[in-house]
């Protein structure tokens, strides 16, 4: 952690201690620790849930639940959080998690593909937040916008990975393709304004019109 980010962090609302504990957690207890959103980018989201007041969140990509629980702390009283994650030996520590930091009863937890899940929840959605496989993010964004509602977000993390999508030449792995075709998707498409935020690895911040 730099400079500015450790003045950042000391002049905003801090974590807590179930956020330390969950984000301590997944690094001593899975191998991508570094997948863990951090507490720049989770003060963010909250500060969105706290803006937009949304009903029904859809988060793609749970991990350890780290992001889940800074915006799940920020809903509002009729507010709900699915979040859906791929890789089931992940289900206990996002379960501790929820319930360390008091939000196991705003949050439903979906172990599944999220492209098979997505089309069985309640919509529209007020806010996406996608940080999943990064190979799939066009097919994420796809599933979903026709049916986040006017005024509604989707955010996208990791969405400038590391400069590879602007590297000339360009890397030709399938993450970084991936990426790339997700952004010029988006730029392109006139259902939508978006803009980047160059925050830590990039965040795609996208409204419906």
């Amino acid at each position: 952690m730099d400079a500015q980010e450790r003045y950042v962090l000391d002049c905003s609302t801090p974590q807590g201690e179930a956020l330390a504990w969950l984000e301590r957690e997944s690094w001593l207890r899975t191998s991508h620790g570094r997948q863990v959103s951090g507490p720049t980018v989770g003060a963010l989201l909250r500060q969105f849930v706290l803006l937009l007041q949304p009903r029904r969140v859809l988060e793609i990509g749970t991990f350890s639940g780290y992001a889940t629980v800074w915006m799940a702390g920020a809903l509002p009283g009729n507010g709900r959080i699915d979040t859906v994650e791929i890789n089931d030996e992940m289900e206990p520590l996002i379960r501790e998690g929820f319930a360390r930091a008091g939000v196991a009863d705003r949050v439903r937890l979906h172990i599944g593909d999220a492209l098979a899940v997505i089309p069985t929840l309640e919509k529209p959605f007020d806010l996406v937040f996608i940080d999943a496989d990064k190979r799939d993010y066009v097919a994420y964004y796809q599933a979903v916008v026709d049916d986040v509602r006017p005024g509604g977000l989707i955010l996208a993390d990791n969405v400038l990975w590391g400069g590879k999508v602007y590297a000339d030449p360009m890397p030709r792995d399938r993450q970084t393709v991936g990426l790339h075709a997700f952004n010029d998707l988006v730029a392109g498409d006139s259902r939508v304004d978006s803009f980047i935020l160059p925050l830590r690895d990039g965040l795609n911040i996208i409204r419906k019109k």
